[in-house]
């Protein structure tokens, strides 16, 4: 169902053009629809007007914010496989000023699907339209592969936010990525931009961790945020209540770790010119 005051909104904030990105890495486990909840929500409690696409089949985003499984009828689906409006999908949240483009089960297929569609690898961005005029940011949520889903929303995105897991293999990782943005820059979106890296699962007691997370930084330079996310069970806790851990447990250190990358963002983002003001 769409939200009353998204339906007709086209001129609602015509000088407004919500900056999208993609967050991604190939490999799973890396806290990625974590970062993708947490930061939209950490987004929204600054001020900023969110949307959330879960373009994941398995739909954990979709989850962790509270979707049931009956709620989600209208869904990313029908977006990218049907050529339905994003605005069609689009519901609220329990976070004021966030909202969400569901994944439901049929998202599974659409890698399939898509292969015979023309312009498969733009479905996602023609699916957005005007919406982004509703929004400050709009965040999607990858799958854990370089898929034609995941090309969808590269080829859609103004930047990619990639968040690292403190792990030995993660500067491979990384590389192969870094190949798969360049590619899509070549081929179909040439503005597309690395938003910076967030190194997730931190954990100050473990030796490799700390040289992992230097090793990036040498690497990737500025590109990588000052902020990392701790290892902190109230935040794996928090999608089995339907809840972004800034709702289920405001106070412990993961909810105050994505605070401070939402804010880091922000600056980062008025430095470069994309936003235009910093929520106090």
């Amino acid at each position: 169902m769409i939200p009353q005051h998204l339906e007709g909104s086209t001129t609602a904030s015509a000088s407004r053009r919500g900056r999208v990105v993609a967050i991604a890495n190939q490999k799973g486990g890396v806290g990625k629809t974590t970062t993708a909840v947490n930061l939209a929500t950490a987004l929204a409690a600054c001020g900023k007007r969110v949307l959330l696409v879960d373009l994941d089949p398995q739909g954990n985003a979709s989850t962790g914010l509270g979707i049931a499984a009956e709620r989600r009828g209208h869904s990313v689906y029908q977006v990218v496989v049907g050529g339905d409006a994003l605005r069609q999908a689009i519901q609220e949240t329990a976070v004021p000023g966030m909202f969400v483009a569901p994944s439901d089960v049929n998202l599974s297929g659409a890698e399939l699907e898509l292969i015979d569609l023309p312009r498969r690898e733009y479905r996602l961005h023609q699916a957005m339209g005007d919406i982004r005029a509703d929004f400050d940011y709009i965040l999607i949520d990858c799958p854990p592969a370089l898929g034609l889903l995941t090309l969808n929303a590269l080829v859609a995105a103004d930047a990619v936010l990639v968040p690292l897991q403190a792990e030995f293999y993660a500067l491979e990782g990384l590389s192969h990525l870094i190949r798969t943005i360049k590619r899509v820059q070549r081929a179909f979106n040439p503005d597309l931009e690395i938003q910076g890296v967030v190194v997730t699962m931190f954990d100050r007691r473990n030796n490799l961790c700390d040289m992992v997370a230097k090793d990036v930084r040498a690497y990737m330079g500025e590109a990588v945020y000052q902020t990392m996310i701790p290892r902190n069970v109230r935040v794996s806790e928090a999608p089995s209540h339907g809840k972004p851990v800034l709702l289920y447990d405001m106070h412990c250190a993961g909810a105050q770790a994505y605070i401070r990358l939402a804010r880091e963002i922000l600056r980062r983002e008025q430095a470069q010119g994309h936003v235009t003001e910093l929520a106090s």
